[in-house]
């Protein structure tokens, strides 16, 4: 709230000083028409400091080394290494050290290979400016510029400060990078407009300020510097985009998963402690175990599996032309809900192309074209995109091309408040007076209109029916100009404005900025995998209407900024879900549209790439920008695409959620699984006069079975598992862990009778071959038991794992054989030999497991409509 009240502070501040005269001006800025004296800019400059924007710079290869282990299951393993090297169980720290050396490892490997590939933030302002100081003009460096400085403007130039003009010459602006607008904007010196001002006026919509961060397409000015740095409208922005990140639905996710862990961790550790220490009088003994016991229910390898699961995903979308900054960005466009997209160039072309041109009525005439492109093409002024769009037709087809011999005589410049341009011709012996421009401007100046090569005069019926045709394109989101001419008004060769009158309107010429054809596969693609898309834009409303429809976007309703600011937050709640069209946005209304959704529960991702949207992208769950985005624009983003494209978007959904779903396999399926065996483990504490199996054992179950899963990666996804938005709930992890869970801990039971009663391991000389046969059963189960979890299908018929799964999966269990087989290891980690008759019992065992699991299974997804 404070932020915006400065925000609006700051806008009201410039507001009032576009308001005073350039006397007035230079008296508030303590300035002159020389400028400033050298003197009093160095002082200035140490008063207000350097004109720069303050942005994040990339993180040192030591700082991202120490966040890679700051996770909160990292936490949990160093807690108990810290107690196994007090209590000196060696073999314990060793194990868990190298758990926790191995996922930080792997993950600041991944982290700083993404922040080197990524494009890393350029320095905006390293460009001069023509500054008058001591009655010279001198080009100087933009970070020197301060307050009161006098700046000379002329076309290719940057605007380094925000100011007002106090001199303008045909001067037009862009400011696309501010305010999303693609047309450029005519400004003026103040002496010269009007300024209205009112509460709900912005004061980048004042034609006499200028703005850091934008540029000169043409002509001339000189402005006063009245903000510089991060006083400027751009350093709000700015500020927006350099600050850290809200935690995204990912990093929310994995914090629960870690209390819910230390909270089973707090519970069972004192109880297996207990059980054991009071059943079997070894307190030292129960004290390892119940550390192994805890270790057993952490999954260790979380941080090793997840960052590896977002570094194949970064991989694979970078052959396909984006560039991942930030890993947890790939997972949160898996969970995705809404997506909201600037319109310019995401899912329009961003360029303007000619689309009718038509007679007074309505109907096309080529007539009128070629009087658009004679205006066109004569003047010498700076020529807009309708006027590129209208020469680039004759370009590409030359056969309509005027071959007539045509001599120029005069021009009448564009300007503000007449909003037209006329160019007068000399052609077949007659002087041709030809005006184009904004259709209001123009009709006040026609008295008649040209219909089928007959001149009639303007009736309210004629105005009515061209009223009816200029709805019809605008509804349609062209931007239309009329076309009218006059013939021999005069023979001197000098024409004036005067001469703008009683004009016979030929037509209108429509343009549109159209959707990109690949858009609209890519939305509704988008929406049958259930990613609402939202168009947050600063252009025009009807505009963004008619491109919204062309993309296969339904807007029965849109608002637009001023709406928005009028509207409190449950208002806003209630507008965002229900509109898909939000127009003429500011950059703050926008990052507040994106809070209000993401304040409902959605995951939000917003794609932009001006200035303008820096505040969005830095608030949104994951921000898409492009490679030729504005550098702010590029560090408040997470992923970067190289073709401004939302099909590529659409596979970087889609990959998330393979991500997202290989990382859950082995967050479910562990979690449970590890639920399971220390539901085992009290059953067993309780009733067996030995441990179950010794901390080294579980310890090094843990780890062999933990290592297999580094494939997870590398798996397959069905299909029908990425169709929606993936999500983690944690409602489902705790009715999967309790449906689940107790499942093994039923064979787990099966196997202890089989040890005690059939292979007549019960008693305490024959310890070690009892945890021999549950060591091999809870390895077995624990590995295959993935292939039956991983699909809602038939396992190893209807949905195979990859290669890597089924090679590491055999590697797994191979080792756990390979321990118990070969002596010298089955001694050094106290098993023992198992008889020939236990093999059947664990090839059965295991089998019924699988089975059982999967008629489990079934009824899981009966009973909730859902799988991991």
């Amino acid at each position: 709230m404070a932020k915006e009240e400065a925000v609006n502070k700051k806008n009201d501040e410039l507001k009032k000083l576009s308001n005073l005269s350039v006397r007035e001006l230079m008296m508030e800025f303590r300035t002159s028409p020389d400028g400033l004296s050298s003197e009093d800019a160095e002082k200035r400059l140490d008063e207000f400091g350097e004109n720069k924007v303050n942005v994040q710079k990339p993180k040192p290869w030591y700082r991202v080394l120490f966040e890679s282990f700051m996770d909160p299951f990292i936490y949990v393993l160093a807690a108990l290494l810290i107690v196994s090297a007090l209590t000196k169980d060696f073999e314990a720290v060793l194990v868990m050290t190298t758990m926790i050396l191995i996922s930080a490892f792997i993950r600041f490997t991944q982290d700083f290979k993404a922040q080197k590939e990524s494009l890393s933030l350029q320095n905006l302002v390293k460009h001069t400016s023509a500054v008058k100081r001591d009655g010279e003009i001198k080009e100087r460096p933009m970070e020197d510029v301060v307050p009161g400085d006098i700046v000379y403007l002329s076309a290719g130039d940057m605007i380094p400060a925000d100011g007002v003009l106090i001199w303008t010459k045909d001067l037009f602006v862009n400011q696309s990078s501010l305010t999303g607008e693609s047309m450029p904007v005519e400004k003026f010196e103040s002496d010269k407009v009007d300024v209205k001002v009112d509460e709900d006026t912005s004061a980048i919509d004042l034609n006499n300020l200028v703005f850091m961060g934008t540029d000169i397409l043409s002509g001339q000015g000189e402005v006063i510097i009245l903000r510089t740095g991060q006083d400027t409208f751009f350093g709000d922005i700015a500020k927006s985009a350099s600050t850290a990140r809200a935690l995204t639905s990912f990093d929310r996710d994995l914090n629960r998963i870690s209390k819910l862990l230390l909270k089973m961790v707090t519970v069972l550790f004192p109880v297996v402690f207990l059980i054991n220490g009071l059943s079997k009088g070894d307190w030292t003994q129960a004290f390892f175990f119940a550390i192994a016991v805890a270790v057993g229910l952490t999954p260790e390898m979380l941080p090793m599996i997840v960052t590896s699961n977002l570094a194949k995903g970064s991989q694979t979308l970078a052959k396909k032309k984006v560039i991942v900054k930030e890993l947890n960005a790939i997972q949160n466009l898996g969970s995705m809900t809404v997506l909201c997209t600037d319109k310019t160039g995401t899912i329009t072309e961003d360029r303007v192309v000619l689309v009718e041109h038509v007679s007074p009525l309505g109907d096309s005439n080529q007539k009128v074209l070629d009087m658009a492109y004679l205006n066109s093409n004569y003047q010498t002024g700076w020529k807009n995109l309708m006027d590129h769009a209208i020469i680039n037709y004759y370009e590409t087809n030359p056969d309509k091309m005027i071959t007539d011999k045509i001599e120029k005589i005069d021009e009448i410049p564009f300007d503000f408040s007449r909003r037209r341009l006329t160019v007068a011709l000399k052609r077949d012996g007659h002087q041709l007076m030809i005006t184009k421009g904004a259709v209001e401007e123009m009709a006040a100046i026609c008295s008649s209109v040209e219909i089928d090569d007959e001149i009639v005069p303007l009736t309210d019926e004629l105005i009515e029916q061209m009223s009816d045709v200029n709805r019809r394109m605008n509804e349609q989101g062209m931007r239309v100009i009329t076309v009218a001419y006059k013939r021999d008004v005069h023979n001197t060769p000098t024409y004036a404005v005067s001469d703008e009158s009683d004009m016979i309107l030929v037509g209108f010429v429509g343009f549109l900025d159209p959707a990109k054809q690949s858009a609209v596969t890519a939305i509704s693609s988008l929406h049958q995998h259930g990613v609402n898309v939202k168009v947050l834009t600063g252009d025009n409303e009807i505009v963004s209407r008619k491109v919204c429809r062309d993309v296969g976007i339904e807007v029965d309703k849109s608002y637009i900024g001023t709406d928005i600011d009028t509207m409190d937050d449950d208002e806003l709640k209630q507008a965002v879900n229900e509109v898909q069209l939000f127009a003429k946005l500011n950059p703050m209304q926008k990052a507040r549209i994106i809070n209000t959704l993401k304040d409902q529960g959605e995951t939000v991702g917003f794609m932009g790439d001006g200035i303008n949207d820096a505040p969005a992208l830095r608030a949104a769950d994951v921000g898409i920008s492009v490679d030729t985005a504005a550098d702010i624009t590029k560090e408040a983003s997470s992923i970067i695409l190289l073709e401004k494209s939302l099909v590529v978007l659409e596979d970087g959904v889609l990959e998330g959620r393979k991500v997202f779903k290989n990382m859950m396999k082995y967050i479910m399926i562990t979690i449970s699984s590890n639920f399971g065996n220390v539901f085992s483990v009290l059953v067993a504490s309780a009733f067996l006069p030995f441990l179950p199996m010794l901390s080294i054992q579980l310890l090094i179950q843990n780890l062999v079975y933990d290592i297999s899963q580094l494939a997870m990666p590398w798996d397959n996804v069905d299909e029908e598992q990425i169709m929606k938005p993936v999500r983690f709930d944690i409602k489902n992890l705790l009715h999967f862990t309790l449906f689940i869970g107790p499942i093994s801990s039923i064979f787990d039971i099966i196997t202890f009778a089989v040890m005690w009663f059939v292979i007549g391991a019960n008693t305490v000389a024959q310890q070690s071959v009892f945890q021999s046969g549950w060591f091999l059963v809870g390895l077995f189960t624990q590995t295959l038991v993935v292939h039956v979890i991983r699909t809602e299908k038939i396992p190893f018929i209807q949905s195979i794992a990859s290669p890597p799964m089924l090679i590491m999966s055999s590697l797994a269990i191979g080792s756990g054989l390979f321990i118990i087989l070969f002596e010298p290891l089955r001694q050094a980690f106290d098993f023992g030999a198992l008889p020939s008759e236990y093999w059947i019992w664990l090839i059965g065992i295991s089998f019924s497991y699988l089975v059982l699991q999967q008629l489990i299974k079934k009824i899981y997804i009966k009973k909730y409509h859902e799988w991991i």
